[in-house]
């Protein structure tokens, strides 16, 4: 049997994390369901945006190329370079399961934003759909990925496994929606919500990418 296919294939989503990680998915849905509702069919800041944007008008280079280069890891060629170097590190470290949630799990974030945008009706300039925050969503997802590859890689247990996950999707996903609200380009708080959904996909197709792969392992058996 393949390493993909066989009884010691290493899951996307490792065993210790799937506990924990389910309850934190099932929150992380609830707040991007309230902020979209709460901000649904708005063309405006709302009040949180409105103390939070000050903080970041006026910045300057280099701190401004800071951000115009984060911008572009969202941008169709800098999020496929992403993904290209991260699905090779995937095959490198022989964990084939974590190459197909990367692309997977990438594509559907990025989906999931798509379609929701048009659903929350949430408007910057003047008709830009803003909410969720694409850009963010896919940075943190990603970034979500690579830490369950390490996670497993490493064998850690599901506190320390947990609080890695958390803490790469977070740091991506604050230097991504710092980068979105220093261009101009999304609200505060559409960010918050592009960083819960990516909590709510990533780790559901990395389950999905293992339920599919052991089902197929079973039936050849």
């Amino acid at each position: 049997m393949s390493e993909y296919s066989g009884p010691g294939a290493p899951a996307a989503l490792p065993s210790a994390l799937r506990a924990s990680l389910g309850p934190i998915a099932a929150l992380a849905a609830a707040a991007a369901a309230a902020l979209g509702g709460l901000y649904a069919g708005h063309g405006g800041p709302g009040r949180v945006d409105r103390w939070i944007q000050p903080m970041a008008e006026g910045v300057r280079p280099p701190w401004w190329n800071v951000a115009d280069a984060l911008d572009f890891l969202g941008e169709p060629v800098g999020a496929t370079m992403s993904v290209l170097a991260a699905v090779a590190a995937c095959l490198l470290l022989r964990r084939p399961r974590a190459a197909v949630l990367v692309v997977a799990g990438s594509g559907a974030t990025v989906a999931t934003t798509t379609l929701l945008k048009p659903l929350m009706g949430r408007t910057i300039h003047g008709g830009y759909l803003s909410y969720p925050s694409g850009h963010t969503a896919f940075l943190s997802a990603l970034a979500l990925m690579v830490a369950l590859l390490a996670a497993g890689r490493l064998g850690l247990g599901r506190a320390a496994g947990t609080a890695l996950v958390l803490a790469a999707s977070l740091v991506a996903g604050a230097a991504m929606g710092w980068a979105q609200v220093v261009t101009g380009a999304h609200y505060p708080t559409d960010t918050l919500g592009g960083w819960c959904t990516a909590l709510v996909v990533a780790p559901a197709t990395a389950w999905l990418v293992d339920r599919i792969a052991d089902d197929g392992r079973w039936r050849r058996r």
